[in-house]
């Protein structure tokens, strides 16, 4: 084994279906990692260095409470397919983004952040357009959000405990002549990172937004809501930094999700929550895309995971559209439909006309991902697209 690998038996048992879930989480586990294998009997960890005796014990200490935490006493979540279409036939294997990279389509520009190129852009028009063409079925009119968000907001629906680790922090420097002065004359990037004094920074005020729903929750906080019912829509940048998780367009730290938001009684947001469902399924079909509708759990931090995926489990809170990717002979989340009962009803004072608190709901695709997805399938050449695709977006 080589020497900066770290190697060792899981303190319980691992099921498969908790495999992907406690790989993801290791990436947060500690600064030293680099990539890590779980299996159910052993996890692997590549570090950036050779570690020490006492340095590989803190580590898999540390790795240990991950999956104790998360593994023991897990219970399989159960399982609900709403469609699945994964069979369905499409002519490209290959990793889109080896070709996106050689023909300068796609730019990198540090871990999760990429710049997209002109066939790339079209095509995330394109399915813009059909989302659009879905939030206009719903007479939801447009909104505009910012890209900040205020701390105290997050705080109020439980977001520092429930996703610790995905959350991206705006700051700004101090407003002190001598603070300003010093890091103009001496702030520098070494190794990719900002080099300057910790002093010089403001206290946390705001951070990038997680989600694009939230800021109309938060809008609609502590007062009645017009009409007693409300669709929605609006497109915005979202960042959730996921470590060593950042991948290709797969895993973005900056990345865009157009959402059509529901707020109102719970008839209102389940009905309208499975009516997107059903006219997405026809848009999906025009588009020729492989995939499956899935129950699915947000990415809950480690000390919430159990628990919080569980109660999404048994109440049927969110299905994931998860497109196939040939190339790797996996699947990768491209849109979701998600109900989240009365959470953000009764954790911001929104009420229906009886005075209950209101039931919220959201239909979210990434862009980039749904874009991606697509181009795992059919290729960067516009020709061995669908009709339907190629006509409008080539």
């Amino acid at each position: 084994m080589e020497a900066d690998t770290l190697s060792f038996v899981p303190a319980h048992a691992i099921p498969e279906f908790l495999l992907g879930e406690i790989q993801a989480k290791l990436a947060y586990v500690d600064e030293w990692i680099v990539s890590a294998q779980v299996q159910p009997g052993q996890i692997i960890l590549r570090l950036r260095q050779a570690p020490t005796p006492e340095r590989s014990l803190e580590i898999e200490q540390k790795v240990q409470r991950v999956v104790t935490s998360m593994a023991r006493g897990a219970i399989r979540p159960r399982a609900e397919v709403l469609e699945d279409v994964l069979d369905r036939p499409v002519p490209y294997r290959s990793d889109p983004m080896d070709a996106l990279l050689e023909r300068h389509e796609v730019s990198q520009e540090a871990p999760g952040l990429f710049t997209v190129g002109p066939l790339l852009s079209r095509l995330i028009g394109f399915f813009e357009g059909i989302f659009l063409d879905l939030a206009d079925s719903f007479e939801a009119p447009p909104y505009r959000f910012p890209t900040l968000i205020p701390a105290s907001y997050l705080e109020r629906v439980n977001y520092f405990r429930a996703f610790p680790h995905s959350l991206t922090f705006a700051t700004h420097l101090r407003e002190d002549l001598d603070v300003i002065d010093h890091f103009a004359q001496h702030a520098h990037c070494k190794h990719g990172e900002l080099s300057a004094p910790p002093d010089s920074f403001a206290r946390v005020q705001a951070l990038l937004s997680p989600a694009v729903c939230y800021h109309l929750y938060f809008a609609l906080a502590d007062r009645p809501l017009p009409g007693g019912r409300l669709a929605a829509t609006a497109v915005g940048n979202c960042f959730r930094y996921e470590a060593i998780n950042l991948v290709s367009l797969e895993r973005l730290w900056n990345f865009t999700m157009r959402e059509i938001i529901f707020v109102g009684p719970k008839e209102y947001v389940l009905e309208n929550r499975e009516t997107a469902r059903q006219r997405m399924r026809r848009a999906l079909e025009q588009v020729g895309l492989a995939y499956r509708v899935e129950s699915a759990n947000d990415p809950f931090f480690i000390g919430e995971f159990r628990k919080q995926a569980a109660f999404q489990s048994a109440f049927q809170l969110k299905f994931e559209i998860r497109a196939r990717l040939p190339f790797k002979d996996s699947t990768l989340a491209v849109g979701s439909y998600n109900y989240h009962q009365d959470f953000f009803g009764r954790s911001l004072n929104i009420t229906l006309p009886d005075g209950s608190p209101a039931h919220t709901g959201c239909v979210a695709f990434g862009l980039e991902r749904m874009a991606f997805a697509f181009l795992a399938q059919y290729g960067l050449d516009p020709e061995a697209w669908p009709d339907f695709v190629r006509q409008n977006a080539a």
